[in-house]
């Protein structure tokens, strides 16, 4: 068992570092709000941090699940983050959705001081998070993973090393991609169902067991008829990844022509003040 630390108890962090108490490792947690924290103390035991740095002090492994680029520079090279305090040999692991670019810049500020580094984003959403299932993908260096890997099996079903540093934020990327073209199709396809005047439920258990299935049918095409958005991955979140796989796609020469207009609707979207509905809303902008 492992001594760890937890930066960033989000909707997904949260669950994530609990897991990793129930797998038996010690874990010191630390999150912006501090009251965030406190409450994931009295729910799992462990220590909640006043520092990134203060968290890290003592862990074999340090684990960040925060916003965007600036969140994952401000709580490892910023001040009072865990690079000041890591240990030589530990190793310390990204589950952010962030660029390629920031995951080859901590790797290299992580080596610097013998730690190692793993970007490793995430998919599978809350649920995914909360019943441990996660798919994670990781770039790095293959010592490091291996060390990693053992540890991030509490909240995974899936981890694999993809590439060198940088890698698993790709892979993300290629998700995001994927699933952006998928849910603009599968909003398409219900609101064509619901205009027809077929039993979308009918048609959905049926389809969806033939080559048109998908996670994304079989998790939110109900609900997308019912007009439920409430809860899942957030649009602004989707917005947030999107930008990043644009400008990584601008940078090496890739075409993303579905993947620009579905950010369009999103935009869309947000203009409406909908930013924190789930990303299969974009059914929205076809029914009404």
């Amino acid at each position: 068992m492992s001594t760890c630390a937890f930066i960033g108890l989000g909707v997904m962090g949260y669950p994530m570092a609990g897991h990793l108490v129930a797998a038996g490792h010690t874990v010191t947690v630390f999150n912006r709000t501090a009251a965030r924290a406190e409450d994931w103390v009295a729910a799992h035991g462990g220590r909640a941090a006043a520092t990134p740095a203060d968290a890290a002090v003592g862990a074999d492994f340090v684990f960040l699940c925060v916003g965007d680029d600036p969140d994952v520079r401000a709580v490892t090279t910023g001040e009072g983050g865990v690079l000041e305090s890591m240990s030589e040999g530990s190793v310390l692991v990204d589950h952010t959705t962030a660029s390629a670019v920031v995951a080859r810049e901590i790797h290299a500020a992580a080596a610097a001081r013998r730690v190692g580094f793993v970007d490793a984003p995430i998919s599978g959403g809350q649920a995914g998070a909360e019943n441990g299932v996660l798919t994670v993908m990781c770039g790095g260096d293959q010592a490091d993973f291996d060390r990693a890997a053992p540890v991030i099996d509490a909240y995974s079903r899936s981890c694999n090393l993809l590439g060198g540093p940088g890698s698993g934020q790709l892979t993300k990327m290629v998700n995001q991609i994927c699933i952006a073209g998928l849910v603009q199709g599968l909003s398409e396809g219900i609101n064509f169902a619901m205009r027809a005047g077929l039993d979308v439920d009918d048609v959905v258990d049926t389809i969806s067991k033939g080559a048109a299935g998908s996670w994304q049918m079989e998790n939110r095409a109900h609900t997308m008829a019912e007009g439920v958005f409430d809860y899942g991955f957030a649009l602004d979140w989707m917005r947030k990844d999107l930008r990043i796989c644009l400008a990584e796609a601008a940078a090496n020469g890739s075409v993303l022509p579905v993947t620009e207009i579905v950010d369009g609707y999103y935009a869309q979207l947000q203009h409406l003040g909908l930013g924190r509905w789930d990303t299969s809303s974009l059914i929205h902008l076809l029914r009404d």
